[in-house]
């Protein structure tokens, strides 16, 4: 049998990139390249099939029957795995799984000619943890590797690795835009740069009369604008248009917006609206793809941005773009991972307006203002970043380079998410302690779920003991599945019967997964409630959720994380939950809570608490009530609380229930002495004067180490006992560093010895005073003869005196006693020695005797 090769002139006939063939060829055969090109030059059709052509060509000639390996190309969604496949076996003239064919989660259309096979980043990371050295592939091709999807991102660091073990192997990068220069570097490969060929284009902004998003997501008035914008549009220019929105939601119901405006397609002039996203069946989002007929109607097709530059819808000459997208964006607080509406990146607008101008003049219209534009990122933000991590920790695990450690990755991903994606596979059973995957960690990598899925598939068909059941609830959970009342049973039950949209994929999944485990086939008969809520349980334990109160639509997650259910949701009647998504919100969906319900299953208490038996903590909370200790013994599955009764407080209780309420309370819970509020100044002025290794003593400081200077003291407690009995001056003094606490007293003396040959008090000033100075209050005739001022803290630092009359009042305040000897005191003397006559006013108190009495008699 003869290697297939696809004609490429047939193949790339008005496609820009066919241009740029030798090019690529030189820098497809160094063993890598970057290939950059504006959607809608065909590099997509045109170079898996020059690839192909060139991997055939090297095949030993010394063996004509020897056929080359097969070529596999990448596709960020499964619509544009199909819509690629089918697109370079029509014009090969071929059937799709002939020489071209695809591969999808769920559906695989190959044969052994298959020379060129369309897949999913998916389904090719899965494969390279099966046959890490790919046997019988010739070449890789990633395609709009700048979307920066999470898988892409793994794939690019692993197959360059591969590459080093296998240099035969060729990998190309394609994007719309990229830096190409980095991926280049990390690939060691060439770059080519096919340029656009983009016919006239007008570009035209249209804001409208409201905001775009508000705290629930895009506004209604928006989405109306939406629709009369793009109606209007239409009409006017007469061509297919291409609507980008941000999610299948506002696909919908703009494209039920539009209908109501624009004549049907039976109708003269009638148009046909389409729309495509990836909920949709398969031949609905083929039909959006594959353009009209001339005798057909035109079309309007609404699309999420799918169609931005991984996929090109035939025709269109007129591109609506309502400037927003979802991005996956995690939420640390709430332990939530999913998808928000933002703006889009700059880049992404504009490849969304080139969609029209690449098959003849076009025309763009941005349903928002140019200062919205400037506004807009420049580039999407890698999925990497704000993804959760827990399965590409197992691929990474399997791998060979847990935690990403020594692997060469577009971006690296942050730290402590990978580590907290470490500790769920840890406690999932599925990695070691060292990283590496065990043997169930390898066989939930190789299934075609996510790892929680998996783990709810295997646990669920034992604990049913029929893994069909259980596969009905994964097949559900695994894929874009929506019920408007958040009640995955109902969902079930119209998958069931097939009214839910996805029915025959759900199927067909059904029916892979069952047959994946081993087990018959399911017996036909519908779950019950429970084993719905059991299954969806055993994916996610930290997500079983009880009602706050009776009647309420507040749930708490054992998480931590509340959320409301949907109003007029079945689920309300619930107690208990297993959930499944719940998602960021605001306003009246979320109940107050900041998060809504998305998908749930009820399930019974019992159940839940078995499920969820690993979270189960009992606990004593203790805590000071009107000065005393209470106590109070809970029981919790997460943060969910299941019980709490009142319990005899002892001993341990006390004291970090008193350091509780002292943290909460504040410094002021002690009783603060005069003598504790001096040991205190004391430490202050020190520190202010000396630094380390004196202690800073101010309120944050003091809490800060509460345990080390007021632990032992609170520690010692009883339960009927009171901080208020702690001597705190003593408690302060744990604080003094070894060995300089020898010289405290020294340094800042409680008194000071003055020339009448008392001493006085030295009042140190509180924390709160930073500029305050120590005071010295004493009567006048006890410093006579004193020149030099006293200093603290080793002379750094001046008493301030305040001097006082016989009677203690105030008559100076100075820190320079010659000073006021040679000056201001003979002011003093005249006014006071008529008031005072029986103490000594002595004209010259440099000589005079100190002293804290009154005049000798006579």
């Amino acid at each position: 049998m003869t290697t297939h090769l696809f004609d490429l002139a047939v193949i790339g006939a008005g496609l820009p990139v066919a241009a740029a063939a030798d090019e690529l060829a030189t820098a497809v055969l160094s063993g890598a390249a970057v290939i950059t090109a504006p959607p809608g030059t065909g590099k997509t059709t045109f170079v898996p099939a020059l690839v192909a052509n060139l991997c055939a060509e090297r095949a030993p000639r010394a063996a004509p029957a020897h056929t080359s390996g097969r070529i596999l190309v990448t596709q960020p969604r499964r619509v544009a795995v199909r819509a690629a496949a089918r697109r370079l076996a029509a014009l090969d003239g071929s059937p799709v799984g002939g020489p071209v064919g695809f591969t999808v989660r769920g559906e695989r259309t190959v044969s052994a000619e298959t020379r060129v096979e369309a897949v999913t980043p998916g389904v090719l990371l899965r494969r390279l943890l099966t046959d890490p050295a790919l046997e019988g592939i010739d070449a890789v091709v990633l395609d709009e590797v700048h979307e920066r999807g999470l898988e892409s991102d793994l794939l690019l660091g692993m197959l360059a690795e591969l590459r080093e073990l296998r240099p035969e192997l060729l990998l190309i990068a394609m994007s719309a835009t990229l830096d190409a220069a980095g991926l280049a570097e990390l690939l060691g490969a060439l770059t080519v740069e096919v340029p656009a060929a983009l016919h006239p284009l007008e570009l035209a902004y249209a804001a409208g009369p409201s905001a775009r998003l508000d705290e629930r997501g895009v506004t209604r008035d928006f989405l109306a604008h939406v629709a009369r914008l793009a109606a209007a549009e239409q009409s006017r220019a007469g061509h297919d248009a291409l609507v980008f929105l941000p999610g299948a939601r506002e696909v919908d119901e703009v494209t039920r917006l539009i209908r109501e405006i624009v004549p049907g397609p039976t109708a003269p002039h009638g148009v046909e609206v389409l729309p495509l996203h990836g909920r949709l069946p398969a031949r609905e989002q083929d039909r959006a793809v594959s353009g009209r007929g001339t005798s057909e109607p035109a079309r309007i097709v609404v699309s999420t941005a799918l169609a931005e530059s991984s996929l090109t819808v035939p025709g269109v000459r007129l591109v609506i773009d309502a400037g927003l997208s979802r991005e996956v964006r995690r939420d640390q607080g709430r332990d939530m991972t999913g998808l928000v509406t933002v703006s889009a990146a700059r880049a992404s607008a504009e490849q969304r307006a080139g969609r029209a101008a690449r098959q003849g003049p076009g025309r763009a219209v941005r349903a928002y203002s140019e200062a919205d534009f400037a506004r807009m990122p420049a580039a999407v933000t890698p999925e990497i970043l704000s993804a959760d991590l827990t399965d590409a920790a197992l691929m990474l695990a399997m791998w060979g380079t847990p935690g990403a450690v020594g692997l060469r990755l577009p971006t690296a991903p942050p730290a402590a998410a990978l580590a907290r994606a470490l500790e769920t596979l840890h406690a999932l059973g599925l990695c070691r302690e060292d990283g590496r995957a065990t043997p169930l960690g390898e066989r939930v990598a190789a299934m075609p779920v996510g790892v929680r899925e998996a783990r709810a598939l295997l646990d669920g068909a034992a604990e049913l003991g029929d893994a069909g059941r259980a596969a009905e609830v994964v097949a559900a959970l695994s894929d874009d599945f929506r019920e408007p009342n958040a009640d995955l049973g109902a969902l079930l039950r119209g998958l069931r019967t097939g009214r839910a949209p996805g029915a025959d994929r759900w199927r067909r999944e059904t029916r892979r997964l069952t047959a994946l485990i081993g087990n018959p086939p399911a017996t036909g008969g519908t779950p019950a409630p429970d084993d719905v809520g059991v299954v969806t349980a055993l994916a996610r334990p930290e997500w079983l959720a009880r009602r706050t109160a009776e009647h309420s639509r507040s749930y708490l997650l054992a998480s931590g994380t509340r959320a409301a259910l949907p109003e007029g949701s079945p689920l309300l009647a619930s107690e208990w939950l297993a959930v499944r998504e719940v998602q960021r919100a605001a306003g009246r969906a979320a109940d107050g809570t900041g998060a809504v319900i998305r998908l749930a299953a009820a399930i019974p208490a019992a159940e839940a608490l078995r499920i969820g038996a690993a979270l189960r903590t009992s606990s004593r909370a203790a805590t000071v009530t009107d000065g005393r200790v209470r106590v109070r013994e809970e029981h919790r599955l997460g943060a969910i609380l299941l019980a709490s009764q009142p319990a005899q407080a002892t001993q341990a209780d006390t004291g970090p229930a008193f350091a509780a309420h002292v943290l909460e309370v504040g410094l002021g819970a002690l009783d603060w002495t005069p003598a504790a509020r001096a040991v205190r100044g004391r430490l202050h002025v020190l520190q202010q004067a000396l630094g380390e290794p004196w202690p800073g003593v101010d309120d944050a400081e003091l809490l800060t180490r509460l345990d080390t200077w007021l632990g032992p003291d609170l520690e010692r407690l009883r339960p009927q006992s009171s901080v208020q009995g702690i001597d705190v001056a003593h408690a302060l003094r744990r604080l003094l560093p070894w060995p300089d606490a020898t010289r405290f007293d020294e340094l800042a003396p409680e008194r000071l010895a003055v020339p009448s040959g008392t001493s006085a008090r030295i009042d140190y000033p509180a924390p709160d005073e930073p500029t305050a100075r120590p005071v010295v209050a004493v009567k006048l005739q006890e410093l006579f003869g004193l020149a030099d001022t006293p200093r603290l803290a080793g002379g750094r630092v001046p008493v301030l005196f305040h001097l006082l009359s016989p009677a203690r009042r105030p008559l100076a305040v100075t820190d320079d006693l010659a000073s006021f000897w040679n000056g201001p005191y003979q002011e003093v003397r005249k006014e006071m020695r008529g008031r005072y006559p029986k103490h000594p006013w002595p004209e010259d108190p440099w000589t005079a005797e100190a002293t804290a009495r009154t005049k000798p008699r006579g």
